[in-house]
């Protein structure tokens, strides 16, 4: 069994000059980026590079008609490398821009066309979440199918992933909060996968430790930005090590269930899968409590300063130090679309699913939906 691959080359710069001095930023690049991102870290080093504004084309999560629009404009400039500068949504877009597009981008999602590299891609995380600079899934909402989809392939990994931790200063608190929760379900979830291996859970272990200490230092000395600002490089080391964990052993149920949400309301990415977290875990601890998940818990416990029994309810109420947890009627959904997002993540999220601790039934799904309801 292969036990761990990196694809691109990781490189790491305290600030933003030092990585285009590296990397001779300029002419013959496509930086594709938010402009509140471009005019502090950019814009002063007068660059002599092309550059697309992402909001240009819409907000939130990435969607295949974003991605269509976007290349469009891409049609005017003459680039041999794209440069993403962004979260997930930047990130997962440019992995797609690094293709050959057919003329309908969610072609490559259903695998109606095949992808081909033609670009230079380089990756520049803003977040502490996705750690998608490290792996080879771009996920998007599918606007005519209405759902999200991944497309997994070393075709669309990086050449070049790039930590900046600068870039973290100014986030909101909302955006860490959902971002830096989504590395530790990152984590968490590729610990558990079938596919882990010592090298993965390596890589997981290690996120979970940074991110859940962080936490706890940064509730108990203000919860604000000038608490985050001297953890900001532990942060994005979590989440690249989150991301080379599950870009290796893969991400199960909570981002699968995930994705209905997401896809039907518009939540962002990391506050979905925060709502499935530990109920998803639950379930879990029901099926197979003497499994691996047991020293996972002690891990946990260990963290949290809770006893093993207690650590979903102590997790929850320290994430909710960070972010409100909410029923999902509170985002819009039915109780008769219980059903239907459970059969929609049968049919749609297999990929995911296939990377659960332990195998999940319709009912079991359907239960963690109701629950949440």
């Amino acid at each position: 069994m292969k036990a761990l691959e990196v694809l691109p080359s990781i490189y790491y710069f305290d600030t933003f000059e030092e990585f285009v001095s590296e990397f001779h930023v300029g002419a013959g690049d496509l930086i594709v980026t938010n402009q509140w991102l471009y005019d502090p870290y950019l814009e002063p080093l007068d660059l002599d590079a092309a550059v697309i504004y992402q909001e240009k084309y819409g907000s939130g999560e990435p969607s295949d008609l974003m991605i269509d629009a976007i290349i469009s404009e891409m049609k005017n400039y003459e680039f041999d490398r794209v440069i993403a500068l962004g979260g997930g949504t930047i990130i997962d877009i440019c992995k797609i821009l690094a293709l050959d597009v057919p003329e309908h981008s969610v072609d490559l999602f259903t695998g109606s066309a095949e992808p081909r590299k033609i670009k230079k891609l380089v990756l520049i995380p803003t977040t502490c979440g996705t750690g998608s600079e490290v792996t080879n899934v771009s996920v998007a909402e599918l606007k005519s199918l209405h759902t999200k989809k991944g497309l997994a392939t070393n075709l669309i990994a990086a050449d070049a992933a790039v930590l900046i931790p600068q870039s973290l200063e100014n986030l909101p608190d909302k955006v860490f909060a959902t971002s830096s929760i989504d590395a530790l379900i990152h984590a968490t979830e590729s610990y558990l996968s079938p596919k882990a291996s010592p090298f993965t859970e390596m890589y997981s272990l290690e996120a979970i430790r940074m991110i859940l200490s962080g936490y706890r230092k940064i509730i108990d000395n203000g919860n604000d930005k000038d608490a985050r600002k001297p953890l900001l490089k532990d942060f994005s080391l979590a989440s690249n090590y989150a991301g080379i964990a599950f870009g290796n052993a893969g991400c199960g149920a909570v981002h699968a269930l995930s994705y209905a949400i997401g896809g039907a309301f518009h939540v962002p990415h990391g506050e979905a899968n925060y709502q499935f977290f530990t109920e998803v875990f639950k379930m879990y601890m029901r099926k197979a409590p003497e499994g691996k998940i047991a020293s996972l818990n002690q891990l946990y416990g260990q963290l949290l300063g809770c006893s093993e029994s207690s650590v979903y309810e102590e997790l929850d109420q320290l994430l909710g130090n960070l972010i409100e947890k909410k029923p999902l009627r509170e985002y819009g959904m039915t109780e008769g679309q219980i059903d239907e997002f459970t059969q929609s993540t049968i049919d749609n999220q297999q990929r995911l699913l296939n990377n659960n601790y332990v195998p999940l039934s319709a009912d079991e799904i359907r239960e963690i939906y109701a629950n949440l309801y």
